[in-house]
């Protein structure tokens, strides 16, 4: 049985400049197709990978989306699977592991798997579906997890106007002398910053107009909206006023449903967004294979949970490369490989006198560090 070899992102400071293309990817997805969930971050790191290794237009188009690596700050990974019939280059060809089979019934548990072990079971299968035809699978895993210091408590939330008027809705309520977590950007953005632990927040906004311009600016706010201070301040879904009380300290009062969301997202119905559109017609990767490569598939898996404990959100972000056209093979030849799978043995041995002088039997190999 072939390992199963998997790149981890490690936990690291990321640069300015991928922070700021990542984030406008985030801003980009939101105005053009908002979402109960999704992770731009979780597809900005296939995307400078892919931009690494390709050439021609799909390149220009990938480096003005994600033109510097990305290394992501919480649990993530990387998978990278093959088919025999595409050959790699050297470096690609120590990356993949294991390799597909283009049978279904077999590669598709395999992939399943990895989505679910490298969520914690919160995306539990592959975004993609491989076949016959695919030639290459490259996925992400990012999980994010943050407990409140300050925990919620649960209460009921009954809206009077608005969409949700008239629903009996689960809420989470807490107070909270910190009025600096409540930023408001022209009066129009309304941003609540919820801290959590592992140096993870969690900033819910609202504001008026079409959502997706919402969330968009809601990105661009996170640098320079002001905190909210004074009996005047007014924002959407802000209150202000005074009221009796057993101190004069300011208090900030919380009110927020309680919300799981799922999601999965086709990127390629939006490829202008992740710089995907040369990708998926004309190809090429020439830094994974002398094999013309173009991308047949990218999707998306997320899920996100908000309760009165923290915050739980998983994406897996899968791109699936087939051949542009196949190739048939130029020539036959001999392959023999030899894998010592079970208890063997060894000799070390004096070359100029074929002399043993260290033998052995292997019952008992070191097993894989973890990664």
């Amino acid at each position: 049985m072939r390992r199963r070899r998997v790149l981890s992102y490690p936990v690291s400071t990321v640069t300015d400049m991928s922070v700021s293309a990542c984030n406008a990817l985030t801003a980009r997805w939101a105005a053009s197709a908002p979402a109960p969930v999704f992770a731009a971050a979780g597809v900005y790191p296939l995307l400078a990978l892919l931009a690494s290794v390709a050439d021609g237009p799909a390149r220009a188009e990938l480096l003005r989306v994600a033109p510097t690596p990305l290394t992501l700050p919480v649990r993530g990974a990387l998978g990278i699977w093959t088919r025999d019939r595409i050959p790699l280059t050297l470096e690609w060809a120590s990356r993949s592991d294991p390799r597909l089979t283009g049978d279904q019934a077999v590669d598709g548990p395999l992939l399943d798997a990895w989505a679910a072990t490298h969520t914690g079971g919160l995306v539990p299968a592959m975004p993609v579906t491989v076949g016959p035809d695919t030639g290459l699978v490259l996925a992400s895993a990012l999980t994010v997890v943050t407990g409140w210091p300050q925990p919620f408590s649960d209460g009921v939330m009954r809206p009077l106007s608005g969409p949700w008027a008239g629903r009996r809705l689960a809420s989470l309520h807490r107070r909270t002398t910190d009025l600096g977590a409540l930023r408001v950007a022209a009066g129009r953005l309304t941003l609540l910053t919820v801290t959590g632990s592992d140096d993870i927040d969690v900033v819910l906004c609202a504001g008026e107009g079409v959502p997706g311009d919402v969330l968009s600016s809601a990105v661009g706010a996170l640098a320079s909206a002001e905190p909210a201070a004074g009996a005047d301040v007014t924002g959407p879904g802000v209150v202000a006023a005074e009221v009796d009380a057993d101190d004069d300290v300011p208090e900030l009062v919380v009110k927020v449903p309680r919300f799981t969301a799922s999601a999965t997202h086709d990127l390629l119905a939006t490829p202008d967004v992740f710089g995907l559109a040369a990708a998926a017609t004309v190809g090429t990767f020439p830094g994974i294979s002398p094999v013309d490569l173009r991308v047949d598939g990218a999707r998306q898996q997320a899920v996100a949970a908000f309760s009165a404990e923290g915050f739980r959100a998983a994406a897996v972000t899968a791109t699936e490369m087939v051949p542009v056209a196949f190739r048939p093979p130029r020539a036959r030849k001999l392959r023999l490989t030899a894998t010592f799978d079970r208890p063997f043995g060894y000799l070390a041995v004096h070359r100029p006198t074929g002399l043993v002088l260290v033998a052995g039997w292997i019952t008992d190999p070191e097993p894989a560090r973890a990664r």
